[in-house]
């Protein structure tokens, strides 16, 4: 009888390893599939709305920037991979798509390229179907580089593209404005004016502003239900705009800080990721920094989208070398899935300063900008406190108690300080495991901006 023990254990015990063993290349091809989806999307992104704006972008550049210092393990994939830029026609015609090769029984991983809506993610597996060939667009030409005229705002400036700041940073751009002048602005080598960068969670300010823009309509309250869950009772129906906006829907995330990898590099679409997930604290309760909060926010306006389709918000405000990215079924992304430069993003936080109103016209609601900054909601641990779309300095030392601002992923800010009339931007590329003080250099530049 032990006998017979001992051997039933001997032939169960493989089985765990093999589980494991099965699971660990599972997880491994799937990581490859992801890594070639950001490698195709970003390849795309970059090169082609940087033509779009009328600038150039290689290979190259981004792979030295936007594909290196990117979360494990795809960083350790994405160089090895081997790509494929097909254009629409011969010489200087527009990306029509990027493809990255991954496995050798499966498609490439594509991102397909329009020239009015930027680059989208297929799905794995998922093949583009032929399209028209078009030429290039460029866009106005661009206004010069403004250089700091005052010794103390230009060291400032010149600091941030230093390790003071946060060691292993890499500053792409900074700009300053005061009052709506730009008072000085510099690029690293290789970027400019008019190079159009992700702007990761920037973008969900940008939410925030479409549904203030919304609210100014009439089209939509942020007191009213988002519309979430399956039937009228479904006690998700409960969330509401504001909660949403406040990641304070109280629903389940797998993931600290919600990465959203499959819909993000996967080439899933929102409504199979974002709109499903469950409530575990009741609205209102818990903060929770969620992708997916965002973008039930955005799909609670989307009926707008057809009479006022983002592009026309950013049109207005001056925003021409912005383009706000979707999904392959056409949903915008925009808790990330923006390509902007520090110009654009410069007018975006003018409009604050400017209380909502944009040459005469009201744009947002008369409170938005103090709708926004208020922390009204739960509270995140940490240094910053959060608003409705956006980060707040309440609890930063020597900064103006009033401070506002847009982050991203990867160093990408938009500070907005209204008591003094400034906005300070600043693009990185920044590797995991370094950050960028940006609440120090916000001290510094407006210190610098008082000699």
């Amino acid at each position: 009888m032990i006998r017979h023990l001992i051997a039933a254990a001997a032939l169960l015990a493989p089985a765990p390893a093999l589980a494991q063993s099965q699971q660990e290349a599972l997880d491994a091809r799937y990581d490859r599939a992801l890594a070639a989806g950001y490698k195709a999307l970003f390849l795309c992104g970059a090169i082609a709305n940087a033509e779009r704006a009328g600038t150039e972008r290689t290979p190259e550049s981004v792979m030295q920037w936007e594909l290196t210092g990117i979360q494990a393990p795809l960083n350790e994939i994405v160089g090895e991979l081997p790509f494929e830029i097909a254009r629409a026609g011969e010489g200087d015609a527009e990306v029509r798509h990027v493809s990255v090769t991954w496995a050798e029984d499966m498609p490439p991983r594509y991102a397909v390229h329009d020239a009015g809506k930027g680059c989208a993610l297929l799905p794995i597996g998922g093949e583009p179907s032929p399209g028209q060939a078009a030429a290039r667009q460029v866009s106005r030409a661009s206004a010069p580089l403004v250089q700091p005229k005052v010794a103390a705002l230009a060291a400032a400036i010149e600091r941030g593209f230093s390790p003071a700041y946060g060691e292993g940073a890499r500053t792409t751009a900074v700009l300053v404005r005061r009052g709506g002048d730009t008072l000085g602005e510099r690029y690293v080598e290789g970027f400019g004016p008019d190079t159009p960068q992700r702007t990761w969670s920037v973008a969900k300010s940008i939410a925030a502003t479409l549904v203030g823009a919304a609210v100014q309509r009439g089209d939509i309250e942020v007191a009213s239900s988002a519309g979430l869950g399956l039937t009228d009772t479904d006690p998700r129906r409960a969330i509401t705009v504001d909660h949403l906006l406040r990641m304070a829907s109280g629903r389940y995330s797998d993931t600290p800080g919600n990465r959203t990898d499959p819909l993000y590099f996967g080439g899933a679409a929102v409504g199979e990721r974002a709109a499903v997930w469950p409530l575990i604290h009741a609205p209102g309760t818990v903060f929770r920094y969620a992708n997916n909060d965002t973008l039930m926010a955005v799909n609670a306006i989307e009926d707008t989208f057809e009479q006022h389709p983002p592009a026309e918000l950013l049109t207005t405000l001056g925003m021409h070398d912005t383009v706000a990215e979707t999904d392959w079924q056409g949903n915008y992304i925009l808790s990330s899935q923006v390509w902007s430069t520090a110009r654009d993003l410069a007018a975006l936080g003018q409009l604050y300063l400017d209380g909502g109103v944009w040459n005469g016209e009201r744009l947002l609601p008369e409170d938005w900008a103090t709708y926004v900054s208020s922390p009204s909601g739960p509270q995140p641990d940490g240094d910053f406190g959060y608003g409705a779309g956006f980060w707040l300095f309440n609890k930063s030392e020597r900064v103006p108690t009033d401070t506002f601002a847009a982050m991203g992923n990867r160093g990408q800010y938009v500070v907005i300080v209204p008591s003094r009339e400034v906005v300070i931007v600043r693009r990185g590329e920044d590797p995991p495991g370094s950050g960028f003080d940006i609440a120090a250099f916000t001290r510094d530049v407006l210190a610098a901006l008082d000699n």
